[in-house]
């Protein structure tokens, strides 16, 4: 005889009984009762656990991880294509240069290491793209009453004036990024996206050196 089967089964029947104690009108106390029960938490768990969706290599052992990297790699160079057209007979040279404007529009002036921070770059990118905004005139520095060893960034009124003479080219590229996605997808994909970021930003702020980055992230955290 099976007696793990029977375990099984009288655990399951004590988790029904259990339920429809504190819900008596959900199912009737019956056989009929039983099997509706398990058929409706059977639907739930296909619903928590989504047909599982297909990936290049999958058949071949390679790892959701793998394909999650290269995806994104994939979207971030899709991403600068239509950006690449979006400033193109512009003043704008690359999309960090708009980037790092619409940060300064959006949220006012900051430090050079707090702008080159928000735009997830290593200082040596970011003060590169800060002196090439500052000699075109698009932005300009000052000093800062709290701490005059550093320069606070902030956008200038020709700035605004070129960032908002691209506005509807970069509004267009954004909106070909998002493809083909409907309303819930996209809420969806910015949940999830937002969450990798939340564990991403703060290991980028310690400014671990690359050649020890990896060894110490994976043994503070478990993958």
């Amino acid at each position: 005889m099976n007696y793990t089967l029977i375990k099984d089964f009288i655990d399951l029947l004590q988790e029904f009984e259990t339920e429809i104690q504190a819900c008596p009108d959900l199912y009737p106390g019956s056989i009929q009762g039983f099997k509706a029960w398990i058929t409706d938490k059977e639907n739930a768990d296909q619903k928590e656990r989504p047909e599982e969706p297909y990936w290049e290599g999958k058949e071949n052992g390679r790892t959701p991880e793998s394909a999650i990297s290269t995806l994104l790699v994939h979207l971030n160079r899709y991403a600068k294509t239509y950006s690449k057209s979006a400033i193109s007979n512009s003043e704008f040279s690359t999309q960090e240069d708009f980037i790092y404007l619409i940060n300064l529009k959006a949220f006012g002036e900051m430090t050079k290491m707090a702008l080159i921070k928000k735009n997830i770059h290593d200082k040596p990118v970011g003060m590169l793209i800060i002196a090439r905004l500052l000699r075109q005139g698009l932005i300009e520095q000052a000093d800062s009453d709290l701490d005059k060893r550093s320069k606070l960034i902030r956008i200038t009124e020709r700035g605004l004036l070129i960032l908002e003479k691209q506005m509807e080219k970069i509004r267009q590229a954004t909106n070909i990024v998002a493809g083909n996605l409907n309303y819930r997808e996209k809420m969806e994909l910015i949940r999830i996206l937002n969450k990798l970021d939340s564990f991403h930003y703060p290991i980028f702020s310690r400014n671990i050196q690359s050649d020890q980055l990896i060894n110490i992230i994976y043994d503070e955290y478990s993958f």
